[in-house]
């Protein structure tokens, strides 16, 4: 299958983070706790229980293995054009032309984005509920068994759980009445049947709204650009731009990236060009209805399921995106190969040459969708695709930076760090990310100064708090850093990370107490932060304080640590010597301390491996760790 290269590719630094692979509570898997989080979350500025949990049961199956994740989202995407062909069979009655809109659907370049992307399961899982929904109600239409109404109904609420943008599908639901369900056909009061058929919907409407609502309360405060930070003029004008710019990448799938960037500033004469030409084709389906029904049906079918994603409410930066198309464009895909068909039959066209002809339109797609794909097999590969073909793209610009300051090139992520900040001099996350690199570099004052101005430029960023907090604990402006983390705790509540710092900044001042009690609470939001569990064992394995010494207690939690991360982590191997060394289990101290060693000095870091070999000189005389309890580097934040 074509998809099938996704299975090597890895998780993105674009949004995979916040949905799987820095999520500890999705990583937990399939559990209570996790099941309450998904339905009271709004984590990533989204309110999809269903999309959480389906990344919860990826992670209880297969871990962290990106390819499974990624051959789920395939699967899944396999079953919406295999539904989609048995939906379109039951509307019509076109077999061929059914199969011809299932594989226009599934090899298009453009579906490249939510299947290959991780965090875009919500596209994938919402779209195949929808189609179910849509096909219960055809049946319910066709033959009036009550069950199908209210299966119809149940599938709906699936999808909007999966993903809001399915909200507009009661509105479709109508235009399948009047085509090809013909449900308006030989009325008297043509009037009185939409009112009968819409009254008929109004628990599909209802849900709808509540979505609406739920969705946009989510989205509100982290998500939703005000009219100020865009104005509605702008909006209006990209809508129209975005509408005849899915199109044309429907016709010539060419020049496709992750981030087409948010316009500043727009030619209104090519606006009103491109409005005016909307306007006509409107004009032009509206007229030939009769003779030509699908040509309306397809492009309401397009124009209306795009309405909640076109930017009338922004959300995010991006002037459109090619996921968003994912269900919007079978509509377009209808009309089309409808066309072609009658076409076909009125000109008299034999079925070799008809189907020569649709064997070289999927072959170019195929084409296509297999280039597009290889873009997506890393992340340099992708970002430097979209700074490529898009021009002004600090979005681009800061994800590239990100990818290679992943494989160890922060020379060159500087580079693009800068160039967004050029771009876009108001961007909070090129400001963090560049301080980081900074304050990695010992550049300490020009890393103040950008995450200073990311807190001024948004004071509701909880990882801006973190960051500049952890900077003034690093120059010893200790009450100023507190206040910071306390307000990233009121921001987000529930992440367990900035109750680890809080307590590493106590522990650095020598407060153990207060300490514990951060490291704990951390703990309580999440067991399996490592972080936390190899700072509180080492306090418990080697603090002065005799009170706060728990061998047994100390190895339970390294020895968790220990297997998070695989055995593999110099630190965390040696808080665990010492856990044993406090129990009496000197042996195991000895034996654990020495891998310890071997993988710090491997690892070329030579302060923690002279504690290292310092603690095992202590080991070796049958001796613990309490006077040498010192700040020794943690792992990685």
């Amino acid at each position: 299958m074509i998809y099938l290269p996704a299975r090597q590719h890895g998780f993105s630094v674009y949004d995979d983070g916040d949905y799987i692979s820095q999520n500890r509570m999705v990583q937990n898997g399939l559990t209570w706790a996790g099941f309450k989080w998904a339905f009271t979350t709004y984590w990533a500025s989204n309110w999809h229980p269903l999309t959480w949990l389906s990344h919860m049961a990826d992670c209880q199956w297969f871990g962290l293995d990106a390819g499974a994740h990624h051959l789920v989202n395939v699967l899944f995407h396999a079953g919406n054009a295999v539904l989609l062909f048995l939906l379109l069979c039951r509307l019509t009655g076109m077999t061929w032309a059914a199969a011809m809109v299932a594989a226009l659907f599934a090899w298009h370049p453009l579906r490249v984005e939510s299947v290959a992307w991780a965090a875009e399961r919500k596209d994938v899982l919402s779209c195949f509920f929808e189609l179910l929904s849509l096909s219960s109600y055809v049946r319910y239409a066709q033959k009036k068994p009550g069950r199908d109404f209210y299966l119809a109904l149940v599938f709906f609420a699936l999808a909007l759980l999966a993903k809001p943008m399915p909200v507009t599908l009661p509105f479709l639901l109508l235009v399948l009445d009047w085509w090809p369900l013909q449900r308006l056909a030989n009325v008297a009061s043509l009037a009185g049947k939409w009112a009968r058929l819409a009254g008929e919907k109004w628990p599909f409407f209802a849900l709808a709204a509540v979505s609406c609502g739920v969705t946009f309360f989510a989205q509100r405060s982290a998500a939703v650009l005000s009219f100020e930070q865009y104005p509605l003029s702008l909006r209006l004008g990209n809508a129209v731009l975005a509408y005849a710019g899915y199109l044309l990448k429907i016709l010539w799938p060419v020049d496709l990236a992750v981030i087409y960037p948010l316009p500043r500033r727009l030619s209104w004469p090519l606006v009103m060009a491109v409005g005016a030409g909307l306007t006509g084709v409107s004009w032009i389906v509206w007229r030939i209805r009769r003779g030509r029904p699908y040509w309306l049906a397809g492009w309401l079918w397009y124009l209306g399921t795009l309405v909640p994603v076109i930017g009338l409410v922004q959300v995010g930066k991006q002037a459109m995106a090619d996921r968003y198309s994912y269900f919007p464009c079978i509509g377009i895909f209808l009309a089309a190969v409808l066309a072609g068909k009658e076409l076909a039959t009125r000109f008299r066209v034999k079925w070799q040459p008809l189907l020569a002809g649709a064997g070289l339109i999927l072959a170019v797609n195929l084409w296509f969708t297999a280039r597009q794909l290889n873009y997506w097999r890393d992340d340099v590969s992708l970002f430097s695709h979209a700074v490529a073909v898009t021009a002004d793209n600090p979005g681009a610009q800061i994800n590239l930076g990100l990818a290679l300051e992943q494989e160890g090139q922060r020379d060159a992520a500087l580079i693009h760090y800068r160039e967004a900040l050029r771009l876009a001099p108001d961007s909070v996350e090129a400001h963090n990310n560049l301080a980081n690199i900074l304050n990695d570099e010992g550049q300490t004052r020009e890393a103040l100064d950008h995450y200073q101005a990311a807190l001024r430029l948004d004071q509701t960023v909880p990882l801006t708090h973190c960051n500049l907090g952890t900077l003034l604990v690093k120059l010893g402006r200790f009450d100023e850093a507190m206040q910071l983390y306390q307000a990233a705790q009121r921001l987000q509540p529930e992440d367990p990370h900035v109750h680890y710092l809080m307590g590493k900044a106590w522990l650095g001042k020598g407060r153990t107490s207060e300490a514990i009690g951060q490291f704990r609470q951390a703990l309580r939001l999440d067991g399996n932060d490592f972080q936390s569990l190899t700072f509180l064992a080492r306090i418990l394995a080697a603090d002065e304080n005799p009170v706060n010494r728990d061998g047994n207690a100390a190895v339970e939690l390294a020895e968790r640590a220990n297997t998070l991360t695989g055995g593999t982590q110099p630190f965390i191997l040696d808080v665990l010597a010492m856990a044993y060394a406090e129990s009496g289990r000197t042996n195991e101290a000895q034996r654990v301390e020495l891998k310890a060693q071997e993988l710090a000095e491997a690892g070329e870091t030579p302060a923690l491996a002279a504690n290292i070999r310092r603690h095992l000189q202590l080991f070796q005389a049958g001796q613990s760790c309490h006077e040498v309890f010192t700040n020794q580097s943690g792992p990685a934040e």
